[in-house]
């Protein structure tokens, strides 16, 4: 191919011999450099790299990491904690790839350096060509640029070895061009995916992270999407809103023992009877309160167990009325600033404790602790008994109306002791049916003693096994066995109770009308009830014989394969994060609510620890209440678009795994925060696991309650939070009409 002439150095005449002498030697030089730049390890120099890398990459170099845009970690680890094969591989490729290109930049430079010498007329030294290095970058752009559109200009001169040397660097250069391209594409490809990695907060990314690391192929470059735009100013709206959120203080006539479905005057007012304790049971209004409740005058932190058992704070729950009431059979007594619960009862004066080993000598079948695990108080009182039951390993669900013996329940909870307000009214209460080891009954309404009730016992064929008086507290103790087949019921000669309908279920429980019907004793080896769970503690971590491989769990695997699943995740959290990594100062917690339980696996993981939690499975979530009670643990089905029917200031730690997001596609959101925050005590704790956008949304919510927000985490769009409830109350008061007397 025919090359053309050079225009700047055409026609001009031989350079003097000391100028062609130097002119030669810089040529040596230079080549002597390049040998030696092959040979030697790379030395990286940015002002020669940039302008043709800029070149090259000018959309590459603004790639935003697209993968971690909506990732908050406050607590990443930092680079030097990473493990080695987290940064090695990364380091040694960055190596190879950044050779390259600088070699192939010191193939270019003889030419150039040639070319400025001969248009300066030869008459410059060495150190004025090196003074010119600066500019050579533009000139080689523009030079590529002739070389890839084919109008190569190389020089000819009247010496033929340097024109032959001009020329055969110009095919080099021609020939490595596309190398140099690529190589040098390769190499932003690669700062690039640094880059994203170094901002990256998520320390070790799935392996499909890892191929959205390295995709290349589509870019937005350095110009955002109008429906990222969109969301983030929706979410910071929606934020603000939030931070905005004006909370009130209720207006009731409870005060600071408001509970929204037992204390609806309004509803009540217009019950047409009350016999049956109508007036006593739930009655929700029509739109969830969301003021918060006021606190009592002088609240401080509840007395910590096992000390509150004995005593609380007076103030906490400022009552005297039971004190005087029942203060002769040792309930509560008002000694100085605090409550004190001397352990007795209506029918155990002499203390809990005695009367329960009293049972245990009767029938030593009981085995408390063993075989008999989770125990029914009905009409509870200040539960004292299922609170000395804690010495026996056992877990009591107390129960009590909210009625004239002024704050029962109240002081049950405080005391650290599991408890909850419900009757025996009309409805069905909220548990499975045949899931407690014993229930126990003691002054519950009941004329036990009168001959009615024990007629009615035969013809309901419950079996009297013992039968004792008491001499220390002075009360007689019966105790009846349910029947373990259905003989009993077949054989008798008038059908008075009745049997219940086939297509009566007996685990509905939600609302449901009270018949007075008997359910025959389940039938069959795989139906649940018809073996008597493991003992104590095996049961927890056993899997039910019940739940077979032919039925789904509730995270898509065979039942008995989810519960196992379910159980070591649970233990794997709580161990490797709630005990340790939360901040949390666990002696400070006693009473905790698992507010969506599934399997109570988060209860059992717990199991160990001086605590009792409340497993709350939701009415239209999976029934798996029956499979809690079975492990030896206990609960409750709840509708979380209404109030819960407990006292405001009930438990040291709520946990809500995947809850926020399930009610604010169904139920009012604020409204459940505002009942969140009732039954929380003030400096108590809530964890919550859910999606970052919930988790950015609670945390905005919280602060505006003035709670502390003590972590958040998220990995994956998923997230963790742990806030901590203050004393706050609002100034601005919310008259609750309906909950007025």
């Amino acid at each position: 191919m025919a090359l053309g002439k050079y225009t700047r150095v055409d026609g001009r005449k031989s350079s003097s011999y000391c100028s062609t002498i130097t002119v030669v030697a810089f040529v040596a030089l230079c080549l002597v450099g390049v040998w030696m730049m092959t040979s030697s390890s790379y030395s990286s120099s940015q002002n020669i790299d940039a302008p043709l890398q800029k070149q090259k990459s000018d959309v590459k170099q603004n790639v935003p990491s697209e993968s971690n845009e909506s990732v908050t970690k406050p607590f990443e680890d930092s680079q030097s904690d990473l493990p080695d094969d987290a940064t090695k591989g990364d380091s040694n490729v960055s190596g190879t790839q950044d050779e390259a290109p600088r070699e192939e930049k010191q193939d270019e430079e003889p030419s150039e350096n040639v070319e400025e010498k001969k248009s300066n007329d030869a008459s410059k030294d060495t150190e004025d060509l090196e003074s010119k290095k600066e500019g050579k970058s533009e000139e080689s752009k523009k030079e590529g640029s002739e070389e890839d559109s084919g109008e190569s200009k190389p020089e000819s001169d009247d010496k033929g070895e340097n024109s032959e040397e001009t020329s055969s660097e110009t095919k080099e250069d021609k020939k490595n061009d596309g190398e140099i391209d690529e190589k040098v594409e390769q190499k932003q490809e690669k700062e690039s995916d640094d880059d994203k990695k170094e901002n990256s907060q998520d320390v070790f990314p799935s392996g499909a992270q890892s191929d959205l690391l390295n995709e290349t192929t589509t870019q937005n470059g350095a110009f955002s999407t109008q429906a990222a735009e969109s969301k983030n100013e929706k979410e910071s709206q929606k934020l603000k809103q939030q931070e905005e959120l004006a909370w009130k203080l209720c207006n009731t006539t409870a005060g600071p023992d408001y509970i929204p479905c037992l204390d609806n005057w309004d509803a009540i007012h217009h019950l047409r009877s009350t016999k049956h304790y109508e007036h006593r049971e739930r009655h929700c209004p029509v739109e969830p309160p969301t003021c918060l409740v006021p606190l009592p005058q002088g609240y401080k932190r509840s007395v910590e167990w096992p000390k509150s058992r004995e005593k609380i704070w007076y103030y906490n729950v400022p009552h005297t009325k039971l004190a005087e009431i029942k203060g002769h059979q040792n309930w509560v007594k008002l000694s100085g600033e605090y409550l004190t619960f001397p352990g007795g009862g209506t029918q155990f004066k002499h203390g809990a404790l005695h009367y329960i080993e009293f049972i245990e000598n009767m029938l030593p079948d009981i085995a408390w602790g063993k075989q008999s695990r989770v125990v029914l108080d009905v009409g509870c009182g200040v539960a004292s008994f299922g609170g000395f039951l804690f010495e026996k390993d056992v877990l009591t669900m107390s129960l009590a109306p909210k009625d004239e013996h002024e704050a029962q329940v109240q002081f049950a909870l405080e005391r650290g002791i599991p408890a909850i307000s419900a009757v025996m009214g009309t409805q069905r209460l909220p548990f499975p049916g045949i899931v407690f080891d014993v229930v126990h009954c003691a002054r519950c309404r009941v004329p036990w003693h009168i001959e009615a009730m024990s007629k009615l016992t035969k013809q309901m064929c419950w079996k009297l096994i013992k039968k004792e008086k008491d001499t220390v507290n002075g009360v007689g103790i019966a105790i009846y066995q349910k029947p373990s087949t259905n003989e009993c019921y077949e054989q008798r000669s008038k059908s008075e109770p009745p049997l219940c309908e086939k297509t009566d279920d007996r685990n509905a429980a939600w609302l449901v009308p009270l018949q007075s019907c008997l359910h025959k004793v389940p039938e069959g080896e795989v139906e649940r009830g018809t073996q008597w769970p493991e003992q104590w503690p095996e049961r927890v971590q056993k899997v039910p014989y019940w739940l077979t491989s032919s039925q789904v769990g509730v995270y898509g695997k065979p039942a008995p394969e989810d519960f196992s699943a379910d159980y070591q995740h649970w233990k794997r959290v709580v161990s490797q994060s709630y005990l340790n990594g939360m901040g949390i100062s666990w002696t400070n917690i006693r009473n905790v609510m698992d507010m969506r339980a599934v399997y109570g696996g988060f209860a059992a993981a717990l199991r160990e620890m001086k605590i009792w939690v409340m497993n709350i499975v939701a009415i239209d979530g999976p029934d798996t209440l029956p499979v809690i009670y079975e492990r030896g643990l206990f609960g409750m089905y709840h509708d979380w678009c209404q109030s819960f029917s407990t006292y405001p200031r009930s438990y040291d730690l709520l946990h809500a795994d995947h809850l926020f997001s399930k009610i604010k596609k169904k139920c009012d959101m604020p409204a459940f925060i505002a009942e969140v925050d009732r039954i929380l005590r003030p400096e108590g704790k809530i964890i919550v696991r859910d999606s970052v956008e919930i988790i950015n949304e609670l945390e905005a919510t919280f602060k505006s309650m003035n709670w502390e927000i003590r972590m958040t985490y998220s990995k994956d769009k998923e997230g963790l939070l742990c806030a901590q409830k203050s004393m706050w109350r609002p100034t601005e008061v919310e008259t609750l009409e309906y909950a007025l007397m």
